[in-house]
């Protein structure tokens, strides 16, 4: 295996699923990622601190429904490769989904699934797409009456300390990811996902990048001004879906959501459930997602 947890042989065994690993060329990116099923399409983008692993659960579903689950590492994250152009503003994920979409053959009856940071550029190209899911992070407008909220302001320590110098000294300390990982999703046994994330963002180069992101959507980190402007608002309707005890984002930032959302959309808070809550709760989580899909055309 290299440092990311890929085979050389280009296959992956995550439990008792068999997933190919390919590269495609998007947006200025060497993307890596894991592939599994044939059919329509289903883009699946991972969020922070996590890796393309995270869907381990869902694909298989994905696929058995008769579609193909594509699950990519979002650039910066081995091993795709760190962008040349050091972008990581919401406008170049945006330009990353909307090539990996042209990229990988996607047509109409392409669907598309984000989590945390996953979930940025699905909101702002979700109109592409025939369906669109997002997790943990409630559409844009929805948090503003909440985010400066004390409690929460403690959940986000760590992205007022990732505009620092010392962030990645910080970032890089023994149980860091750890303690992220118990704090978000309580009670949820991380240590197979942390290692997959000490793996993949665990060199300085790919740790600056995951960090970068942070950097990028408060200011710290200018605008590159390489790709196109994002659009304000939610491009189409989106199922979101928001763990109830999730400890990064508080549950009470749902409230409202639906306002936030276009007509046809829906907010769902999965109870027992953090962060990480398609990884918590699986079974209900893909239940919930397959089913506002529906079977691939």
């Amino acid at each position: 295996m290299d440092r990311s947890g890929l085979t050389r042989a280009g296959v992956l065994m995550l439990g008792c699923a068999v997933m190919e690993i390919r590269t495609v060329h998007a947006n200025g990116v060497e993307f890596a990622y894991l592939a599994m099923g044939d059919g329509p399409l289903a883009l699946c983008l991972h969020g922070f601190p996590d890796t393309a692993h995270t869907w381990r659960h869902l694909m298989p579903e994905l696929a058995a429904r008769g579609y193909r689950a594509v699950a990519p590492f979002m650039r910066g994250y081995a091993p795709t490769e760190v962008p040349a152009d050091g972008a990581y503003e919401g406008a170049a994920l945006a330009a990353d989904l909307r090539a990996l979409h042209e990229e990988l053959g996607g047509g109409d009856d392409a669907v598309v699934i984000g989590h945390d940071w996953g979930a940025f550029p699905v909101y702002a190209t979700a109109g592409r797409f025939r369906k669109a899911v997002t997790l943990a992070v409630p559409p844009p407008g929805a948090t503003a009456g909440g985010i400066l909220d004390y409690d929460q302001l403690k959940r986000s320590f760590y992205v007022f300390l990732f505009q620092t110098p010392m962030a990645e000294t910080a970032a890089s300390r023994p149980g860091f990811f750890e303690r992220l990982w118990g704090d978000w999703s309580p009670g949820y046994d991380a240590s197979e996902d942390v290692e997959f994330v000490r793996r993949s963002i665990g060199d300085p180069a790919n740790l600056r990048a995951a960090i970068g992101y942070y950097r990028a959507i408060l200011g710290a980190a200018p605008s590159s001004g390489r790709h196109p402007e994002i659009e304000p608002g939610v491009a189409g309707a989106v199922l979101y879906l928001h763990g109830a005890a999730d400890g990064c984002l508080g549950a009470a930032l749902v409230k409202g959501a639906q306002n936030h959302l276009p007509e046809g959309s829906r907010v769902e808070l999965v109870p027992d459930a953090g962060h990480f809550l398609h990884l918590e709760r699986p079974a209900e989580v893909s239940r919930l997602i397959l089913d506002w899909l529906g079977p691939a055309c």
